[in-house]
């Protein structure tokens, strides 16, 4: 379904490592922030890297049948009043972004509901089917979802997106990506269950109790990233892991959020294996089951603020970051050009900024 992935340019991340050496600073003083550069500039094949332009987030909506069993503080109807919310611009997402320069848009996948048609013309279906007894989608919306989310991704390249982030929005969503989360990493379902949007004890229970049912039917698909989708995920989940493949297939910069999306690139990088090379994480959630498929994909979070919020939020918090070691690599003076006096012998490379 996606092309093969190619890793980032490997001659501008030579590039860009000479010349984080040649820069007025001892080598490796500014940590991550020269590694974030070499990765941007290896991922534009370019070095110095150009600056940021166009940052886009684009938050994946949907609603699970998972969420009439109670495993969320919130009822279902709240998915179509954020997206109302995050289309007046009154989200956190929103005003994170425009303090951090980028551009938001909402796509209805699977609301339980009826939302402007501005949105929802590529929706799925109302509502994925409840995980823990039966599937949460057909082999027909599977493959809809993800082709949807693959011209998400290519819809925003095309329009002038050098950077995308993917956000979620769907009450009931950290229940099917932990279920998914639990079946590629080999984690018990108590192992990936968080309090999500604030449950109560009994909640945990009820939520511990789907997971553990949906995972049981899902444990036979762990090598098959579309049937996985299928029986586990859910529309705006698999939608998310097809903008997430494409994303590097176009050669374009990710920076992951929380728990749900990186759910998602999990089965996006069984996908398209190497895409994890486009990605890097944007923050630590505190739902446990976000180390868990962090350390799965080798990835790093920029930051750690202890959000659980989704949106894209945590990615957006980290952006700014990404904006500041563009703009090290590309404009901070060299020992020549400044008369500095560079140090002695050879320092140690700058490592890749997403691995660990």
């Amino acid at each position: 379904m996606f092309d093969a992935i190619t890793a980032p340019d490997v001659e501008a991340h030579r590039e860009a490592v000479a010349r984080q050496l040649q820069l007025t600073k001892p080598a490796g003083s500014l940590g991550r922030l020269e590694e974030l550069g070499v990765w941007i500039a290896a991922c534009q094949g370019s070095c110095p890297p150009r600056p940021i332009a166009r940052a886009r987030v684009v938050v994946f909506a949907g609603d699970h049948g998972v969420a009439a069993h109670g495993v969320s503080a919130y009822p279902s109807e709240v998915t179509r009043q954020m997206v109302d919310n995050i289309l007046a611009g009154g989200a956190a997402v929103n005003v994170l972004a425009r303090v951090a320069g980028a551009s938001v848009r909402v796509v209805d996948v699977s609301v339980d509901g009826d939302t402007p048609e501005l949105i929802s013309g590529g929706k799925i279906r109302r509502s994925s089917g409840r995980i823990d007894i039966e599937d949460a989608l057909s082999e027909e919306e599977c493959a809809a979802a993800i082709t949807l989310g693959r011209s998400l991704a290519d819809e925003e390249v095309d329009s002038g997106a050098d950077l995308l982030i993917a956000g979620d929005m769907g009450i009931g969503n950290t229940t099917p990506a932990a279920v998914l989360i639990s079946a590629l990493t080999g984690a018990e379902p108590i192992a990936v269950i968080g309090r999500g949007t604030g449950i109560d004890d009994n909640g945990w229970m009820r939520k511990a109790a789907v997971v553990r049912d949906a995972r049981r039917r899902a444990m036979a698909f762990v090598h098959q990233p579309e049937a996985l989708l299928r029986t586990a995920g859910g529309a705006d989940l698999a939608a998310m892991a097809g903008f997430l493949a494409q994303a590097a297939v176009r050669h374009t910069p990710v920076i992951l959020d929380g728990m749900v999306i990186t759910a998602a690139a999990l089965v996006a990088e069984d996908l398209a294996p190497g895409a994890r090379e486009w990605w890097v994480a944007g923050h630590r959630s505190v739902e446990p089951a976000h180390d868990l498929a962090l350390s799965r994909l080798q990835l790093r979070p920029l930051v750690d603020m202890e959000m659980r919020l989704g949106e894209g939020s945590g990615a957006v918090v980290a952006l700014p970051l990404v904006h500041a070691a563009v703009r090290v690599l590309a404009e901070m003076a060299t020992f020549d050009t400044a008369g500095v006096t560079g140090p002695e012998g050879d320092p140690a490379p700058v490592p890749a900024a997403n691995q660990e």
